[in-house]
């Protein structure tokens, strides 16, 4: 039954609302009496604006980034529509004030969304900590931060060493899509080998932050176990802003997407996802030219006062770790380095000084920063930094100089191409610039067209595969291509060439989203091997650049660069790279190594064998040969033909080169030798336990040590000569060598050499059964070395011991 009181508006809006109701009423609704229809009516009309507020609260919360971002391969499954909510509301603006208000209400738009897409961007600004716990046995900490969003941890601080008042000024920027998530702050102390100790943990609530400006917040620590215990604060600056378009938002190394959706993006944007801002974030902006000369001063860190110094330096991502200097508080490094300059690092060069410990934890010397853009460039700068934490200074000698050119491009934008930039190219790197800016040897342009056959590494069968090239420590890489095993990135890129001795190094490698890249294959390429203009196919090679991998890259690099130039700087130390993998313990790789000497051993043991078989008179013609040949060059000799001698070897190497070709196979049946040699062992050690494993082991360290021994051997056998160890073999020395002065004082040289050879020449003649020897190394073995002489020293006799305590008694 219809309340009296009810106006027409009122009617009009419970009429709308049952026809919107009907098709989830039972069909036999119409027969009953008209006050069931009201309340069944009114108890909709509830339902349904509960129904419409949970909708909007998933729109307020959610930005459904499955629709934004669907990936493109393959249907997509729409979601049902929802009644919108606007609309429902504009038809009943004529509504009583019950009706009307609510469903106003429900129209307007929410405060907290002020984007449709419901997404944030967060920057965080993590700048210092205050008064932290103590974590170590000094009595300080080496406390690093996490942050935490939805129990994934999206970034992760530095390491600030043993500091309880930390300052660590770094940025980093989250995508948020839902506000009421906290981020969960962690802080931990840094045990080099263990676990890493707590230090304490705060939840930063998003909810209550004030939108599109900075706020300043400080975190006070508290452990969940002991609320009550103080674990000092840490400070941030935090900015909150709606993010317009979450399509079109870089993935690098700043920005973290927490949702995995949001990882990939539509087809067309991953064959577009080398945009202009990730090429910038590639290129630098200038280089820094470092030269760590010398430290002063420094503290003492091991028991004998001494420390064993070395320097790390960071500039943005890039990092260089000295050499270490043994046993000095004043250490000489002079050590030259360039590091690149990007937009994004700030231009502050982080140093840190360390001293190095074998099987513990390195310790902390210093620190020290160096904010690089105040200082003028194209000119060196000698510096003196002390060391903030502690005593002591480092020396430094720094230039700031522009970047040359160093691009990437399309395909259809070569730098080269153009007739004109080539010509000013060509004229920058000609003859007539030969002695300006020595460092700027050429330029080189490599062109990655495409790959073909690549090895699957995801589990549907195809790969995400990228490309990166690397020119010492320059590194510039290609976008991906998606789920392809033959892409195509039809890149440019140019990089400045600094030794003409460099090596080209073009890696493929599978993008996963959830690890780090996989390797798919590699090639390196020499520089002056480079054929300029020449499209080429190369085929991958593994890590090691030993043997083959499954895929084909095509590239055609263009190489000009100033001979002069090359040449001056082929005689000054060759640049080291930053990045170096750590050295692992390998029985093939000690057993390719001890080959490798092994063969340089046998090569000069067969020079000699082919000497001594023209002393042996093996054969009568080669040794007639070689006696006149020996006579004449040893009368006749002057000191040009030294290098006149080794001329003549390049010469011949190089017309016999050019008779039978360049191709030189020994490298090749060298490496697949060892190759089958390594498939062997496999194949052999398949049904070997440990102990055979083990026994092969050993005998390559019985080889080694064998060697080791004999050199090590002989040169002590020297000293003891010197050192009058055996006085009767000292004595004899002093006669061979007083002997030897005398002749050679009086005797010219020339003659001294022809009487040896014609001795060594006929001594076969002379005598058939002569047993041959070298005299030198026959006198050398009747020294001991200092095993021997250890091993005939005599023990003293102690009186006062019990002969079973004296047979153990260690000579000191």
């Amino acid at each position: 039954m219809e309340p009296s009181g009810a106006s027409p508006p009122q009617t009009t809006i419970w009429r709308q609302l049952q026809a919107r109701a009907k098709p989830l009423l039972s069909p036999k609704l119409g027969s009953r009496d008209a006050e069931d229809k009201k309340d069944r009516g009114a108890g909709i009309f509830k339902k349904m604006k509960r129904t419409e507020l949970a909708v909007l609260d998933r729109v307020i919360s959610s930005s459904q980034p499955d629709l934004l971002l669907s990936g493109g391969s393959g249907p997509r499954r729409e979601k049902p529509q929802k009644p919108p909510v606007a609309p429902l509301a504009q038809t009943h603006h004529k509504s009583s004030s019950l009706g009307s208000a609510s469903l106003e209400k429900l129209a307007e738009p929410p405060r907290i969304a002020p984007t449709a897409s419901g997404m944030y961007k967060l920057e965080v600004e993590l700048k210092r900590g205050r008064d932290l716990a103590v974590r170590d046995r000094g009595g300080s900490s080496d406390p690093y931060v996490k942050f935490k969003l939805a129990g994934k941890e999206v970034f992760r601080s530095k390491t600030i060493h043993k500091n309880l008042n930390p300052v660590w000024e770094e940025r980093c920027t989250l995508v948020i899509d839902c506000l009421s998530d906290p981020v969960y702050v962690k802080v931990f102390d840094y045990d080099f080998g263990l676990q890493d100790d707590f230090m304490g943990s705060a939840y930063l609530h998003l909810e209550s932050l004030e939108q599109q400006r900075t706020i300043p917040v400080t975190l006070e620590l508290k452990d969940p176990q002991h609320p009550d215990q103080d674990l000092g604060s840490l400070d941030l600056s935090v900015t909150l802003t709606p993010k317009d378009s979450p399509v079109e938002e870089r993935r690098d190394s700043a920005t973290m997407l927490l949702r995995k959706s949001w990882k990939r993006s539509t087809k067309q944007q991953q064959s577009l996802r080398l945009s202009d801002l990730h090429r910038k974030s590639q290129l630098w902006r200038g280089i820094v030219s470092i030269a760590l000369i010398e430290g002063r001063n420094l503290i003492p860190m091991d028991p004998n006062g001494l420390s064993d110094p070395y320097v790390k330096f960071r500039l943005g991502p890039q990092k260089y770790r000295s050499k270490t200097v043994p046993k000095t508080l004043s250490p000489q490094w002079r050590e030259q380095f360039d590091l690149h300059m990007y937009e994004e690092t700030g231009g502050v060069l982080e140093i840190t000084v360390w001293d190095k410990d074998t099987g513990r934890r390195d310790d902390f010397l210093g620190r020290c920063q160096l904010d690089l853009s105040p200082l003028p460039k194209e000119r060196t700068h000698r510096l003196d930094l002390p060391l903030e934490e502690s005593r002591g200074l480092l020396v430094l000698l720094v230039t700031l100089t522009a970047s040359s050119h160093v691009s990437i491009a399309d395909l259809s934008l070569t730098p080269l191409d153009d007739p004109l930039e080539r010509r000013e190219v060509l004229a920058r790197y000609g003859a007539l610039r030969s002695f300006s800016n020595i460092k700027d040897v050429g330029l080189v342009q490599v062109k990655v067209m495409r790959a073909e056959g690549l090895m699957v590494a995801d589990v549907i069968g195809k790969s995400d595969p990228f490309c990166v090239l690397e020119l010492n420590n320059d590194r510039l890489q290609t976008h991906t291509v998606y789920k392809n095993l033959n892409p195509e990135w039809n890149k440019v890129f140019t990089f400045n060439v600094k030794d003409i001795h460099a090596v080209l190094e073009v890696t493929v490698f599978d993008e996963d989203r959830d690890r780090s890249a996989d390797f798919l294959g590699k090639v390196a390429i020499p520089l002056l091997r480079v054929r300029n203009g020449e499209s080429k196919s190369y085929e991958l090679k593994n890590k090691e650049l030993t043997g083959r991998t499954k895929g084909t890259i095509y590239l055609e690099i263009d190489v000009v660069y100033n001979t002069v130039k090359a040449a001056l700087r082929s005689v000054v130390p060759a640049e080291q790279k930053y990045i170096e993998d750590e050295p692992k313990v390998s029985k093939q790789l000690l057993q390719q190594n001890f080959n490798r000497v092994k063969r340089c051993i046998m090569v000069l043991i067969s020079y000699g064998t082919f000497i001594n078989s023209c002393f042996e008179w093996e054969s009568a013609q080669r040794s007639i040969i070689s006696f006149v040949l020996f006579v004449v060059v040893v009368w006749n000799f002057e000191v040009y033909m030294l290098p006149m001698a080794l001329l003549l070897l390049l010469v011949w190497n190089y017309v016999s080169l050019s008779i039978r070709g360049t191709t030189d196979t020994s490298l090749d049946t060298m490496f697949e030798w060892e190759d089958e040699e390594e498939d062997r062992e496999d194949k052999e050690a398949e049904p070997k336990g440990f102990l055979d494993k083990l026994y092969a082991i050993q005998d390559v360290f019985i080889s080694v040590q064998s060697a080791l021994d004999g050199a090590a051997s002989y040169g002590e056998r020297v000293k003891n000569t010197v050192t009058w160890t055996v006085p009767f073999l000292s004595w004899l020395a002093i006669a061979a060598l007083s002997s030897a002065t005398v002749l050679l004082y009086l005797v010219p040289l020339r003659y001294l050499l022809l009487a040896w050879g014609v001795n060594k020449f006929t001594k076969k003649l002379r005598d058939p059964y002569l047993i041959d020897n070298n005299e030198l190394l026959d006198f050398l073995s009747r020294v001991p070395s200092d095993v021997q002489v250890m091993q005939y020293r005599e023990l003293k006799a102690d009186s006062g011991q019990s002969p079973s305590k004296r047979r153990r008694t260690v000579p000191s």
